[in-house]
């Protein structure tokens, strides 16, 4: 009943490869931006923005950064946690040289050399993939890692090696730094997901999207017809790393307040790769369901046994929420694959031919 498409008809192509074929989706995705823009800044508290809406936002872009790589291009990826480090230090630097600059503007920025990063270590698709090139990006997040520790200009010579968020403002309000408001940096982070969203919906539904889509799933065919493997691998890792390195602004501008090199080392980069596994490769929506997943199981383990009463350490907590997310990976590489877009989809077709069972 809720999907029923009676009357909806479809009487050109255009409206058949319409970004919502069918009219409630539409009002769904305007349910979620109401709850979004207006429910959630009016009603959340200073715990749910700090532990579940901004993480989640900032979780899910840097999975749909590793998305429009690994998912849509194909190309495996172990760095993502030292490209958002990229994209940290970047900001950092840009507001430290340039104090007028517009915090928002230098979040947006630091994604460009992320990407000049991530182009570089991208040269060795050209000749080797799979594996080996999951090899080559691991290599990358340990040279970086170690770069951001060695490199004392970077962190502006801190004794602690660390890199502090000061006071910064947009049009004379705080909105990083220790006196900025929650609400305000959640708005800040929701736009900028936003606007990268829409930028990634397009991508992947226009030429770009099915030159990646070609490439992914056999790259000789696609050589054979035409389409330049360089430029599309290269397109994909220059896209992918803007994107996770403008979640690594964030990350630490919005979110931490502060950063040392070891925050972007190998589990960041494992964490965002379990979201995008288990919200579905090839999916912009996946992001976001694996992003709520990773970052709110967690949050649900601590609050749950405080409910019923139950005095449970904050280290079985931990290894709790360790053992679910492994069984929650081997549980959708085995069953689904795709993650829980697909079982999205699944339940989505269910809706629209009910009661009927076929």
């Amino acid at each position: 009943m809720i999907y029923r498409t009676v009357g909806q008809f479809k009487t050109s192509y255009r409206k058949d490869q319409a970004l919502f074929p069918v009219r409630q989706d539409a009002f769904l995705l305007g349910v979620i931006l109401i709850f979004a823009w207006v429910v959630f800044p009016l009603t959340a508290s200073e715990f749910a923005f700090q532990t579940l809406l901004i993480p989640i936002l900032i979780y899910a872009l840097a999975a749909m950064g590793l998305n429009i790589l690994t998912g849509y291009a194909g190309q495996l990826s172990l760095g993502t946690g030292a490209f958002m480090g990229v994209g940290a230090y970047a900001c950092y630097k840009l507001i430290t040289i340039f104090p007028w600059m517009d915090p928002i503007i230098a979040i947006l920025l630091s994604g460009f050399f992320s990407a000049a990063i991530g182009v570089m270590f991208g040269i060795p698709s050209l000749r080797i993939k799979g594996f080996y090139l999951a090899i080559a990006t691991l290599a990358a997040q340990f040279f970086l890692v170690w770069l951001f520790e060695k490199w004392a200009w970077l962190y502006n010579y801190n004794a602690s090696g660390a890199i502090q968020v000061p006071n910064l403002t947009t049009f004379g309000v705080y909105v990083s730094g220790p006196q900025a408001a929650s609400v305000t940096q959640y708005f800040v982070v929701l736009a900028i997901v936003s606007l990268m969203t829409v930028l990634c919906v397009n991508l992947t539904r226009g030429n770009q999207g099915r030159i990646w889509k070609a490439t992914r799933d056999m790259d000789i065919a696609a050589e054979l017809i035409g389409i330049n493997l360089m430029r599309s691998k290269l397109t994909a890792f220059a896209v992918s790393s803007y994107i996770i390195g403008v979640s690594g602004a964030l990350f630490v501008f919005m979110w931490r307040g502060a950063a040392e090199p070891n925050l972007f080392d190998i589990p960041l980069s494992f964490r965002v790769l379990f979201i995008a596994i288990i919200g579905g490769l090839g999916s912009i929506l996946g992001n976001y369901l694996g992003a709520i997943l990773i970052v709110g199981l967690p949050v649900v383990l601590n609050i749950v046994p405080e409910a019923m009463g139950l005095d449970i350490k904050s280290a079985t907590v931990e290894h709790l929420n360790i053992m679910i997310v492994g069984a929650l990976i081997v549980f959708f590489l085995i069953i689904e694959p795709h993650g829980l877009a697909a079982l999205w989809r699944l339940v989505r077709e269910k809706l629209i031919i009910w009661p009927f069972p076929h």
